[in-house]
């Protein structure tokens, strides 16, 4: 018999629904900040040279001169955050030299206004993101791991999804918005559904795969999977990369010998892997082993001849010497 697809209850469907919505919403001002860049690079300003962020306080004082006519590189500047003012004063005032016209600011002003919507949307989504959690219905008793959280006098589902995405937060790479969009995309009982973590990632398209004809056997793409789904993983590996935690310490092994995206999608795995033990126990949390895990686990005995017998291959003597404690 076939196996049936996942599909969620309805207040689950509306809990995603919400999260996509947000998803998108969330690229589209994106798509609107990266036009906004462009124009300045057109008008020769090189603001996100100089600001980080350029729609943060600075970045917005300045554009909102800039809207209103004021062209002095050293006024627009002074209008900077004095952290900014204080170290960089000199580059913002080069970098806010250009040919910024009328007509690039009738465009900004669209543009910053296009912004600001979308920002409350994403604001009035994220509202009723957390309202449809909440309203979620008391989990089904009588879970097949014989976990007691979800058993008779349990929490209510709301309940539990809100600590779910308080404790999917303490993973390295994974914000409350990622926590969201993986909930509402895998739902909370991710046992009764998938079972297992391999078939949950088999399922998502993060898992590694074979393909075999006859004698020869090869590896194969992912697959397509969950897009979003697939992307909030993208983006928690993207962010673990970059820490210094087990799993940014597992990538940098990993990137060694595999392209980066191929590394990243070896992390995306790892990361759904922890959701799921996260999800299929409530009472469980998130601990990072360390940069240092595999550090701990090498023998030291069998590296040491190996380098040893490397070096001897080479023509060298070797004799060593055990440092003082």
């Amino acid at each position: 018999m076939v196996r049936p697809s996942f599909v969620p209850a309805e207040p689950m469907r509306q809990v995603r629904d919400w999260t996509r919505d947000r998803f998108d919403l969330v690229a589209d001002r994106t798509r609107v900040r990266q036009r906004v860049e462009k124009l300045l690079e057109d008008a020769l300003l090189k603001m996100p040279v100089v600001i980080t962020d350029i729609f943060g306080v600075s970045g917005r004082a300045i554009m909102a001169a800039l809207i209103v006519g004021q062209r002095d590189p050293a006024a627009l500047a002074a209008l900077a955050v004095p952290r900014i003012i204080r170290n960089k004063r000199g580059a913002l005032e080069q970098a806010l030299t250009g040919r910024f016209t009328g007509h690039h600011a009738a465009r900004l002003e669209m543009l910053l206004a296009q912004h600001d919507q979308l920002t409350a949307l994403i604001d009035q989504v994220t509202t009723r993101i957390d309202q449809a959690v909440t309203a979620l219905p008391p989990a089904p008793a009588g879970d097949p791991a014989g976990d007691p959280a979800n058993g008779p006098g349990a929490p209510a589902a709301g309940d539990a999804c809100l600590s779910a995405v308080q404790r999917l937060c303490e993973i390295p790479g994974t914000g409350p918005g990622i926590a969201r969009s993986i909930i509402g995309e895998i739902g909370l009982d991710v046992t009764g559904v998938f079972g297992t973590a391999r078939r949950l990632c088999s399922w998502a398209k993060v898992a590694p795969r074979t393909v075999q004809s006859g004698a020869s056997k090869r590896s194969g793409k992912t697959g397509k999977g969950n897009f979003y789904l697939k992307s909030s993983l993208g983006q928690a590996a993207t962010g673990a990369a970059k820490t210094g935690t087990f799993l940014g310490e597992r990538y940098r092994r990993l990137v060694k010998r595999m392209p980066k995206a191929k590394a990243k999608t070896a992390i995306a795995r790892s990361i759904l892997v922890i959701v799921f033990e996260l999800l299929a126990d409530p009472a469980k949390r998130f601990k990072d082993l360390g940069p240092d895990h595999y550090a701990k686990r090498m023998d030291t005995g069998r590296r040491t001849a190996k380098l040893t017998d490397e070096l001897r291959a080479l023509g060298w003597s070797v004799t060593l010497t055990p440092l003082a404690a």
